[in-house]
């Protein structure tokens, strides 16, 4: 079942919206320092805090390249690696620091599946390798 191409821009919108707060107020910007006790955590507390942004940076990178539309459908398969992943990792090392400790395994899901339904199945044809903001 196709969706509208307004609704399909809004939902990729939201989704680059989701990366881009967390990487930058999150963890660039240590807004929330749960991120950076996370990154601790799992990676030790030496180089905590440079690696926390060098993620946030990465976070805001995959931001920009979901709304260039650039192989979407690769950038898509790569984000639900990474939610997936991550929250794994999370839940298995950090599950005492994370929001909704292991019930974050439900938003990842929920998270992963609307980025999967955007991309694969409810778009009408795929999207074109130019930018999701440039209007046919």
């Amino acid at each position: 079942m196709p969706i509208t191409k307004p609704l399909n821009l809004a939902t990729t919108g939201f989704v680059a919206s989701v990366w881009a707060f967390s990487g930058l107020f999150c963890k660039v910007l240590n807004w929330i320092p749960r991120h950076r006790q996370i990154v601790t955590r799992i990676l030790g507390q030496d180089h905590s805090v440079l690696w926390t942004r060098l993620i946030g940076i990465g976070e805001i990178c995959l931001a920009l390249w979901i709304l260039t539309g650039v192989k979407s459908r690769f950038c898509a398969v790569l984000q639900i690696v990474l939610i997936l992943a991550m929250n794994a990792i999370e839940i298995t090392c950090t599950s005492d620091l994370l929001l909704f400790g292991r019930w974050n395994a439900v938003f990842a899901v929920l998270f992963s599946g609307l980025i999967y339904g955007n991309e694969f199945l409810f778009c009408k044809n795929p999207k074109p390798q130019t930018s999701v903001w440039v209007q046919s």
